[in-house]
Parts: C-alpha cells; structure tokens; sequence
C-alpha cells in the first residue's frame, strides 16, 4: 500500500521564546515491512540528524532566537506491506524486558497477565482491550500504565504501555512504537501507538486499541522501553509565556490537494491560539 502522509505540529506563545530546542522522532526507517520513498521535515530553526539508542532516526532542532511560533511540518511517502530482510537490532532484545515508570507492572495487571501464560499474546491483547474502554481525556501522556489499568479507560499509549508491563511480567520482551496509521475514512488525524512483541526471533506487532496484529495500514516512526523514549516530539524552552499547540496528521492513498493543505494549516493555527487561552 502507498501511503501519503502529512504531520504538522504548531507551537504559538504568548511572549517570545528565547530559545527552543527538541527531539524529533518523526523520521520512519526502512525495514519491518515498509520502504520509505521520499520523506522531509521542515522547520522554523537548525536540525541535527542522529541515531538514537535505540536505533531511531532522530532530530534535534534548536532555535536559538526570539520566536513567537514553531511550526514542524513533515510530508513524505511509504510504502507498506513488502517484504524487507530483518531490521538491525543496536541493543539486546532483554532490554526490552526492563521495567520504566509508564509500563511497570502492579500486583492487579501482573494477575491479569497470569490468566494468559499458557494462552497467547492474541488472546491477552482482546482481553485488555475489553477490559480498557478507549476514551480520550481520561488520562494524561504521563498517566503510568497501572493507573489507565486500574480505570479501566485510556487511548492508544495507555493500552500500549498496560500491555507492555503485561508482557514483560510474563517474561516477554515488548516494546512501544508510535507511528500513523491509515484509516479509510480519514479518521485518525493524529499519531497512533502499539506494541512490538519478541516471538519466533523476530518482532512482531499488536495494534491494543485495534486489536488487530499491525499490517499495511501502520506506518511505524520510532521504538523505545515507553512513550517517553519513542514520543515524535520531546522538547523544553526559555521564555514564551502561555503555549498554545496543536497538531494535525493526514494519512492518504493520495497526496493532498493544495487546498486541502491550506484548510488543515488554518485549522491548525486556530486550534492551536485555542489552546492559548
């Protein structure tokens, strides 16, 4: 499948920012089922390309000048579904049994897990599911996976990170992933999250929120132990008061029409001097 995606993220302050600087994860690698064709990322300051740890294609931008906005604009094309030889691996697949804050384990999701030590990763991933409603607002990016557990709600980082500490509590090297996913619809106008289980030697993904193992609708960006380690955007600045932001993503079979561009940046902007105030 050919997919074409397009990621804007808009930063709007109240008073200028004296400096910005950011990690970006937003560049996919190819391998794990998808060829990256053409990809670019614009932004408003300097770009570093490194690999991180754990073998993302990461950026890090700095402004180093008064500003009173930031706008990250991604635009490029996957395609999805082919066959690709296995991806280098930089670190020991037992890593990805270490616990972290957002996926450790509490005595009631490790009693969760216990039910599926002779069952499969499958038949866990519907049970969590189920078990976990997906509504947004009820948690936060740093809601710890025991607490979305414990409400029984949460959005597509909270059943990763629940399903990970259900993982490595049976003994399971998982770890999260954030990418996009391609609705036909158009649904999904944001970033989506899922897990990579080790089996068989080889990784192999489960889409929680979905239930569904990942396929040729999942474009990945970015691994790590849990969201903080994997999330697109990471960053802090100096000054810029009140912070509005917002961020759009379009994953289509065809590239948007100019038109179609313009409306979405509008929209962003607005939505981000929204969220301002």
């Amino acid at each position: 499948m050919l997919l074409n995606i397009e990621h804007q993220t808009q930063y709007i302050y109240s008073e200028p920012a004296q400096y910005t600087i950011q990690q970006l994860r937003l560049t996919p690698r190819n391998g794990m089922g998808q060829q990256v064709n053409h990809w670019e990322i614009k932004v408003n300051g300097q770009c570093h390309a490194f690999e991180d740890t754990y073998g993302n294609l990461t950026h890090t931008l700095v402004i180093d000048q008064p500003h009173h906005e930031l706008l990250i604009s991604v635009t490029g094309e996957v395609e999805t579904g082919v066959e690709s030889p296995p991806s280098h691996q930089p670190l020991p697949v037992a890593l990805y049994l270490r616990e972290s804050p957002l996926t450790q384990a509490d005595a009631a999701m490790t009693a969760f897990a216990s039910q599926f030590t002779r069952a499969s990763l499958a038949d866990m991933m519907y049970a969590l599911r189920d078990k976990m409603d997906y509504l947004k607002g009820a948690t936060q990016v740093h809601t710890p996976a025991a607490e979305a557990f414990r409400l029984g709600k949460g959005v597509c980082q909270d059943h990763a990170h629940a399903f990970i500490g259900c993982c490595r509590s049976l003994g399971v090297p998982a770890r999260y992933v954030s990418g996009y996913l391609f609705t036909e619809d158009g649904s999904l106008m944001q970033t989506h999250a899922w897990v990579d289980v080790w089996q068989n030697e080889q990784w192999l993904g489960l889409d929680i929120s979905n239930g569904i193992w990942t396929n040729e609708t999942h474009v990945r960006l970015a691994v790590g132990l849990d969201y903080r380690s994997a999330s697109p955007v990471t960053g802090t600045r100096i000054g810029g008061g009140l912070e509005g932001m917002s961020s759009v993503v379009s994953v289509n079979q065809t590239a948007l029409t100019h038109d179609q561009r313009q409306q979405h940046q509008d929209q962003l902007y607005q939505q981000a001097l929204s969220a301002q105030q």
